[in-house]
């Protein structure tokens, strides 16, 4: 487990930061992202400001920004590096039966 010194309200304003500067990339509007998203201009409005949003428009908005790739590997597992080194399968001893 890694530790963050970042509250969970300074990642969702980093979070949001990073959508609007994709946002502003692509030359969305806020109307137009909202619109695109299917929410209304007042929650991006206020998503934008506080980092506030339910979960389900922060992936619509993703699928419009074309970043909904990142959302799906949010909590996956992290498989193990491969190495020339990798330990040799244990194999499980039994006891001898008398």
């Amino acid at each position: 487990m890694s530790l963050s010194l970042k509250t969970p309200k300074e990642v969702s304003l980093e979070i949001a930061s990073r959508l609007k500067e994709r946002r502003l990339a692509q030359n969305l509007t806020q109307a137009g992202l909202a619109l695109r998203a299917g929410m209304s201009t007042p929650s991006l409005k206020r998503f934008e400001k506080t980092g506030e949003i339910s979960f389900v428009s922060l992936l619509n908005i993703a699928l419009v920004l074309d970043c909904l790739d990142e959302c799906e590997r949010l909590f996956a597992e992290n498989p193990k590096p491969t190495t020339l080194f990798a330990d040799e399968p244990k194999t499980k001893k039994r006891g001898t039966i008398k």
